[in-house]
């Protein structure tokens, strides 16, 4: 199956919450890029300005507002014929806040998807989490696994999901859910309880500090590169045959963290600080493992940048800052799901 550059491109008036984000900027910076003009949605708890710098303002529009606000967001849906949907609080934030956390992740995904009917909407694409499979019962993971989430913020996006395929069957809104794994890459988050383990290992490793594994470091990951998964969510908002699906995006691939440990220290060079162990997170899912072969058939989704070049990239916009890690540092909080973790 291929697209055409045409048919991505061009002159289509698209709302994406969360789009000033980590995912969400790399989502807002290919969709100005193939031509469209961008609706950008974020309150700025996780998103920043900065990660919006650069693109240009004919073409895209930061509204700083919180998506529990349908006041102020019903205006903003006039004429969109895309919602991208990735705002969200994350899983660390839903130990210490699950009920801002589920208000959040579900009930205003059901706000957005009614105000997404009154304005007719084309398509609606809602990013999810492979969070929402809990740990893996049988590998790789299709998305058939059983659904069993281990944390607040899973069950919450589990339940936007639902209100997600309620709104296609009841009312058959024209939707998608995707459900990426672990992304990474520039701009990704190491502070408060948003913080990442790559950057957390990253930066650590720089400064010459152990990474702090929780658990014994068996616990796998599928990462992918951030514009691999941001090209996936594009193009779920595009393709034909989607809608009503459920689609993984990830590597398949799996790796332990204590080999994730290993693997920043070879490419970031210098003096290894080691690992140290902590006491293991709480609810934390012990094995994820993506099968993207339905992505694949149906959105032509094949990540282009494998676990090293990518954690090159990081390194490469890290060094660009400015900042040194230690700088950095300053923002981690090494137990970031604890009362108070957040920003």
């Amino acid at each position: 199956m291929s697209e055409s550059h045409a048919t991505l491109s061009g002159g289509k008036r698209i709302l994406v919450t969360g789009g000033a984000g980590f995912i969400g900027s790399a989502l807002s910076a290919q969709l100005v890029a193939a031509g469209h003009q961008v609706i950008v949605v974020d309150n700025l708890v996780n998103g920043k300005r900065e990660n919006l710098a650069g693109l240009p303002e004919d073409r895209l529009r930061l509204h700083v507002v919180d998506i529990r606000d349908e006041a102020a967001l019903e205006p903003l849906f006039q004429g969109v014929e895309i919602v991208y949907h990735l705002a969200c609080l994350g899983v660390r934030h839903s130990i210490h806040s699950p009920l801002e956390n589920h208000a959040v992740n579900a009930t205003a995904t059901l706000g957005l998807l009614r105000l997404s009917q009154q304005q007719d909407v084309a398509r609606f694409v809602q990013v999810s989490t492979s969070e929402v499979y809990g740990t893996a019962r049988q590998v790789p993971m299709t998305e058939e696994h059983p659904t069993f989430p281990m944390t607040v913020y899973g069950a919450a996006k589990l339940a936007g999901e639902c209100y997600v395929r309620a709104y296609h069957e009841t009312y058959g809104m024209p939707t998608v859910v995707v459900r990426p794994f672990n992304a990474y890459g520039p701009r990704c988050h190491h502070e408060g309880d948003s913080g990442e383990v790559i950057p957390k290992f990253l930066l650590r490793h720089l400064a010459g500090l152990p990474k702090v594994i929780f658990g014994d470091g068996t616990q796998t990951r599928d990462f992918t590169y951030v514009e691999d998964t941001a090209r996936g969510i594009l193009l779920a908002g595009f393709r034909d045959g989607v809608v009503g699906e459920t689609l993984n995006l990830g590597s398949g691939r799996e790796i332990a963290v204590r080999e994730l440990a290993t693997r920043v220290a070879r490419v970031a060079g210098g003096v290894d600080g080691g690992v140290i162990h902590a006491a293991p997170r709480p609810g934390d899912v012990l094995r994820l493992y993506a099968d993207a072969q339905k992505s694949r058939r149906l959105l032509d989704f094949v990540p282009t940048v494998s676990l090293d070049e990518g954690l090159g990239h990081l390194l490469a916009w890290y060094r660009s800052r400015g900042e040194s890690a230690e700088q950095l540092l300053r923002q981690e909080v090494v137990c970031n799901w604890a009362p108070g973790a957040g920003r």
